[in-house]
């Protein structure tokens, strides 16, 4: 199965919030960590975000 991968700005847009809340996020939250693919390429696993959501949606029933 082929990983789907997301960058900051999608994320970003995804939840209507800036780019530099998504890595504040990953700094003081349990916000999934990225990936690097790359210098200066980091990138999150679309699925690793998703479970984020669930995980997210869950808690809060």
């Amino acid at each position: 199965m082929a990983h789907v991968f997301v960058s900051d700005k999608q994320i970003a847009s995804r939840y209507s919030v800036a780019r530099s809340t998504i890595w504040r996020w990953v700094k003081t939250r349990d916000f999934p960590n990225p990936i690097k693919l790359a210098s200066g390429c980091s990138r999150w696993r679309i699925a690793d975000v998703e479970a984020w959501e669930n995980n997210k949606i869950g808690g809060a029933a």
